[in-house]
């Protein structure tokens, strides 16, 4: 069996993948990259936050990613009935990027996975994964080409940027439950002859159907438009009665008041993709000679876009610790990076919880308006999840709650008073 040797070894050639192979390179870093599929190819997470932003410019990728003109993303909106609710990032708490992009990520992914070639990595499409083993630090990956040869890999060091394949979990036995209910989704993108005209039509918004249900819609550039439903899992098997996802979005969409007359008639650009209980964990994060990125760690949920954010800020971390290993320094995985992940995705965890609890949603409509709140909801938003000076983010365990039962309060003795 032919064997091949290099620094880094990475698998997935996703945002992830792109950002830890793109900063190697930077260091002069020998880097082979294997993706199991072949690009492009649709996924979801095409919603990005403004942190993604800071990951893209240290790793040299922000100026590959502006020529491709994707659509800006100033901010985002909540609907629930008639109330809305805008959060504008450049109205945030602190320091730190003020927009980013809706993308299609089939060419957003394709952008970045070529300008890592560009920087000498060494992509190959179409190659899989099928085992790992290692030796101190040191790993051989066994690795299956398209036409079934199999060829080995000899690596200093190994980072697991696979996304839903998961590679490492599965073969290490270290998959963990998520601590979120079961949720499922369906996308599909749709040719959006009715937009409406200025900032109304290229908005990103989130419909709230239901406590705990929600319509997506993330207007791109190329006059297309995602469209998605996120809800429980039960919910979300009630709305086919023969498990066609399509049905399944054209009866969510009827749900939604804000949106039906845009999108209600209009066919599919594919057959809509359904993910099924898509949060996942693990049981920890690294090992000798090897780390898991992105989605392969774990993945939340997509009401606040912070799937690329995790996957992009895991993947600069990892590949600036893996450097340091490779050039004989001492690392403390724990704290300077499995820790150091769970501080945001910790928060984040509790942000979506809150949500679905519908605590969150109390803080987002209620009116009339706390600047001072909402300015530092929204830096979470952003993805500035690590900012301890933010008291949503040190105290995010209770303030929400809190600050919701307090409104609840009110509220309650409002109605009390005016009987």
């Amino acid at each position: 069996m032919m064997i091949e040797n290099t620094d880094v070894l990475i698998i997935g050639a996703g945002p992830s993948g792109s950002v830890a192979a793109a900063y190697l390179r930077q260091q002069n870093i020998n880097v082979i990259v294997l993706e199991k599929t072949q690009f492009p190819r649709i996924v979801v997470g095409e919603s990005l936050i403004p942190r993604s932003m800071d990951h893209f410019e240290e790793a040299g990728l922000l100026s590959y990613l502006i020529n491709q003109n994707f659509e800006k993303k100033p901010g985002a909106r909540f609907i629930r009935g008639e109330q809305i609710c805008v959060f504008d990032f450049s109205q945030k708490f602190g320091e730190g990027q003020n927009w980013t992009w809706q993308v299609p990520r089939a060419d957003f992914d394709l952008t970045l996975a070529n300008a890592i070639v560009d920087k000498g990595a060494d992509l190959r499409y179409n190659e899989e994964v099928i085992d790992v083993k290692f030796e101190g630090k040191k790993s051989t990956t066994t690795v299956k080409k398209q036409n079934g040869e199999t060829y080995q890999i000899n690596a200093k060091f190994l980072i697991d940027a696979s996304g839903y394949g998961r590679v490492l979990p599965r073969l290490l036995q270290i998959d963990s439950p998520s601590q979120l209910n079961p949720h499922s989704a369906i996308f599909t993108h749709i040719d959006d002859i009715r937009r409406p005209e200025g900032r109304e039509g290229t908005q990103i918004s989130f419909d709230i159907i239901e406590t705990e249900v929600w319509l997506w819609v993330i207007p791109f550039s190329n006059g297309k438009t995602s469209v998605g439903i996120v809800g429980p899992t039960d919910y979300i098997n009630q709305l086919t009665t023969n498990q066609d996802a399509g049905e399944a979005l054209q009866n969510a969409i009827q749900k939604s008041d804000f949106y039906v007359k845009r999108f209600g008639d209009l066919p599919y650009e594919f057959n809509p993709i359904w993910l099924k209980n898509y949060s996942a964990a693990v049981t920890k994060m690294f090992g000798d000679g090897y780390v898991l990125t992105g989605n392969s760690t774990e993945f939340l949920d997509p009401v606040f876009s912070s799937g690329v954010c995790f996957a992009t800020e895991s993947g600069l971390k990892a590949a600036k610790l893996a450097v340091k290993e490779l050039n004989g320094e001492d690392v403390d995985w724990q704290i300077d990076y499995e820790d150091y992940m769970k501080d945001g995705i910790n928060v984040f965890t509790t942000y979506v919880k809150e949500w679905y609890t519908g605590n969150l949603q109390e803080l987002f409509f209620h009116q009339p308006e706390n600047p001072d709140v909402k300015e530092k909801i929204c830096a979470v938003l952003a993805g500035y999840v690590w900012n301890k000076e933010n008291p949503f983010v040190k105290k995010h365990d209770s303030v929400i709650r809190n600050m919701a039962h307090l409104i609840k309060m009110v509220k309650e003795m409002d109605d009390s008073s005016t009987k």
